[in-house]
């Protein structure tokens, strides 16, 4: 391997053999190939179907049931996409003008754009500097008379720490919104990811680890008059029995038929994908954990609490092992390069002078590597050797 280095970057040449290799994709194209015939199949019988019922139908409604059953909760709402599960909740929780929720500096737009578009203010907390969550400290530090709810968000491949923030809200008498949009499948302390809070959501966007081929999610709550008021506000105000009587300003958020029937047929091979993801990243963490001295540092190991979305690394020299990769034809990707209160849709709603050093670092060193469950053995022994022949 030749390596030349100058004061900004390093340049890798590989070896020949890895240079002609097919380029590992960071999400694959092929994602659905396998399930091609059965997304056929499922669109040519609800298009035929003499019902020609295409939304919120029987089907979405099996869907609810089955997630509603698998965690335990006391109902399961389908919605058009995680971010609209999020302002169904904020609405339904009545979260307005002059309200505060407090959210992670790092991580998805909608964590702030959600809050904004209902009238509040997100305040934002640091995380901590390993797990990349929201700190819990941090988030008690900023309550105020103001602060109506905590909204966490599991990140990456680890899920927040729900057991304080639950106690934490509880203690404060604010409400709890667990973004679990990547973290299906995931538990903690026996607990699923989305039933720690007052309402979770899931999000169903094809890269996600319960993906679709298109857009979706679920809010899911025990509390029933909130599920109550998120059923009709998903759907323009009506409460699903009264056709054309709106009882509310709602949303046009509704659950395809198409989706939720694949996703029906897809789902006993959920349990599979998520284990194979798992075994990569503990693959990946076993021969990662050294690096730690040499400026590399991988995500906590174990399966308590966690979420392999995407497996990502802490990089000093974040860019350069991008580019490293780049040269040995793996794609990376690189998550929120800004933290959320250095956006320019959210910096107004920012503490003035605020720092979150552990969210600004996060933004400089975050690298994901690929961990879909069908990549091969052979695919992430490549991805394993390009990274543990990153120059030091």
């Amino acid at each position: 391997m030749t390596t030349t280095t100058t004061t900004t970057t390093t340049t890798t040449t590989p070896p020949a053999d890895t240079a002609a290799a097919t380029t590992i994709p960071f999400f694959p194209p092929d994602l659905f190939e396998d399930d091609r015939d059965l997304l056929l199949d499922t669109v040519r019988d609800i298009a035929t179907d003499p019902a020609q019922r295409f939304i919120l139908g029987e089907r979405t409604a099996r869907f609810e049931e089955l997630l509603r059953t698998e965690l335990g909760a006391g109902d399961v709402i389908a919605c058009g996409s995680g971010t609209t599960a999020l302002t169904l909740i904020l609405r339904a929780m009545g979260i307005t003008t002059g309200d505060e929720v407090i959210v992670p500096a790092f991580g998805c737009a909608p964590l702030a754009n959600t809050v904004l578009g209902v009238g509040a203010t997100p305040v934002f907390a640091d995380i901590d500097p390993h797990t990349l969550v929201i700190d819990p400290d941090a988030a008690e530090a900023l309550i105020t008379p103001r602060t109506k709810a905590l909204m966490p968000a599991h990140m990456f491949s680890v899920m927040a720490d729900m057991p304080r923030l639950r106690a934490l809200a509880t203690r404060h008498g604010l409400r709890l919104i667990e973004d679990s949009a990547v973290a299906q499948g995931a538990v903690l302390d026996g607990r699923p990811a989305s039933t720690w809070g007052d309402a979770g959501v899931f999000s169903f966007v094809q890269v996600k680890s319960f993906g679709g081929p298109g857009e979706g999610g679920v809010v899911v709550t025990s509390d029933p008059e909130l599920a109550r008021t998120v059923r009709m506000l998903r759907n323009h105000g009506q409460d699903g029995t009264h056709r054309f009587r709106h009882h509310l300003i709602g949303l046009n958020s509704r659950f395809d038929e198409i989706l939720a029937a694949f996703q029906l047929r897809r789902h006993p091979g959920l349990a599979a994908r998520l284990a194979r993801r798992a075994e990569i990243a503990a693959h990946y963490t076993r021969h990662f954990t050294p690096l730690a001295t040499r400026g590399i540092l991988p995500p906590p190991p174990g399966t308590n609490g966690r979420c392999y979305y995407v497996y990502t690394l802490l990089a000093e020299r974040r860019d350069d092992l991008h580019r490293h990769l780049a040269a040995h034809h793996i794609d990376g990707h690189v998550y929120y390069p800004q933290p959320l209160p250095h956006q320019p849709a959210f910096t107004h709603a920012a503490a003035p002078g605020g720092h979150w050093p552990n969210a600004e670092r996060a933004a400089r060193q975050c690298l994901s590597l690929p961990v879909y469950p069908h990549l091969t053995d052979t695919e992430v022994e490549r991805i394993t050797t390009a990274v543990l022949t990153f120059p030091a």
